[in-house]
């Protein structure tokens, strides 16, 4: 049984927004999404921040990189002039200030542990420790961690186990069915480009929770349900709706 919504605005808000800030949350709420995926990685000194890439010139400009800079100048550069001027100031958010303004406006949050290269377990770790200084040791609310990387799945699990996990793998190997055991995850998160219904329906047999990313028209929306899949994320929020 899946017990979290079926549809998650990408990075917040998809593409309407500037990824990974509390602009794109507050994007997402204005066209109904009451759901978010996004990503967290660690500043030089340990703050879980959300950000997707490790090295700066995307999103953030300049040269540089989220793990050999300080908090302290990570939580002041621009991340929204990238993406349009009207978010020019539009800074870097913590962890704790995206999970705040989410609780505080019953938004659902599937957080994605994004370590930087050689920090995998730090950074499970350090967010699963966040989370849990948040909510306390038990909620009802609990947000739905998830990562590519095994390592930092892991370290969560070592800290807050009652937090729920799902296991992102671009492809479904053939060694997925032990990857979730070891991780004790509770969904199978993947690519929905390389599913098909052979594969959907034996994560589905198996008893696991499926969900995929990043799904952006309406028709492979309803194939992919057809096939039992039980919630995805999408950059596309003004053509599908959160109710979908």
């Amino acid at each position: 049984m899946w017990p979290y919504p079926k549809v998650l605005a990408h990075r917040g808000a998809g593409k309407l927004a500037p990824e990974n800030t509390l602009a794109a949350m507050r994007c997402g709420m204005e066209y109904g999404y009451r759901a978010v995926e996004f990503d967290v990685m660690l500043s030089k000194d340990g703050v879980p921040v959300l950000m997707h890439d490790p090295e700066f010139g995307r999103t953030v400009q300049g040269q540089g990189a989220v793990a050999a800079t300080l908090s302290s100048e990570l939580l002041k550069l621009d991340a929204g002039a990238w993406f349009a001027e009207k978010y020019r100031g539009e800074t870097v958010p913590s962890y704790e200030a995206v999970v705040l303004f989410c609780r505080q406006n019953g938004i659902f949050m599937n957080v994605e542990i994004k370590p930087a290269p050689g920090f995998e377990a730090k950074t499970g770790e350090v967010v699963a420790q966040a989370t849990l200084e948040i909510y306390g040791a038990t909620s009802d609310e609990f947000p739905l961690f998830s990562s590519f990387s095994i390592d930092a799945l892991m370290a969560a699990k070592s800290i807050a186990p009652q937090v729920p996990r799902g296991f992102l793998t671009d492809r479904i190997q053939d060694n997925w069915h032990e990857a979730m055991h070891e991780i004790e995850a509770v969904a199978l998160h993947t690519n929905h480009k390389h599913l098909n219904l052979t594969l959907a329906a034996q994560v589905k047999q198996a008893g696991f929770g499926l969900f995929c990313y990043t799904v952006n028209t309406v028709e492979r929306a309803q194939e992919i349900r057809s096939w039992g899949v039980d919630g995805f994320c999408t950059d596309r929020i003004d053509l599908i709706p959160a109710d979908f």
